[in-house]
């Protein structure tokens, strides 16, 4: 399993829908990718599950990812969010 925590940017001010685009991201990738912030954890390949957890700028998160690309899905997902 690999995890990192990220800060979020205003990812906000460069999608229309950065829940969806997060969502379209991560099922690149066939890991399981969990995203945490507080009490809040869900699955970053469920749309439902983003627009609850509704990233926003400021906003720590940890990324979690298992599987046989867990480190390009973490890289992927840590660098959207980061808005690079």
């Amino acid at each position: 399993m690999t995890t990192r925590k990220v800060i979020a940017a205003d990812i906000g001010s460069r999608y229309e829908a950065p829940g969806a685009e997060l969502v379209r991201i991560a099922c690149q990738f066939q890991s399981r990718i969990i995203l945490k912030s507080g009490e809040m954890h869900v699955n970053a390949k469920s749309i439902m599950g983003m627009m609850a957890f509704r990233p926003s700028k400021g906003m720590e998160i940890e990324i979690s990812a298992e599987g046989e690309d867990e480190e390009k899905a973490v890289d992927g997902l840590e660098s959207f969010l980061k808005n690079e």
